[in-house]
């Protein structure tokens, strides 16, 4: 990450903690994050595109986030 986005995040996580924002907003931010990530589940991803599961799982971005795995497909 570049020093801006460290900012930016530090900045995030100090409101976060201080203002004791609603489940809802986190819910929304994760939404967002997730579109512009344009994240997909493996098996979502693999049926959109026609590809096999193992495939996807060998050839794309994947990442895990709280014991999901997921395809990041945002170029």
């Amino acid at each position: 990450m570049t020093e801006k986005e460290n900012i930016v995040l530090n900045k995030f996580i100090k409101y976060v903690t201080k203002n004791k924002v609603t489940k809802t907003f986190l819910v929304e931010i994760f939404k967002l994050s997730g579109y512009f990530l344009n994240i997909k589940t493996i098996s979502d991803y693999s049926r959109e595109n026609n590809l096999s599961y193992q495939g996807t799982k060998k050839c794309r971005n994947i990442i895990t986030i709280h014991n999901v795995k997921w395809v990041i497909d945002n170029d």
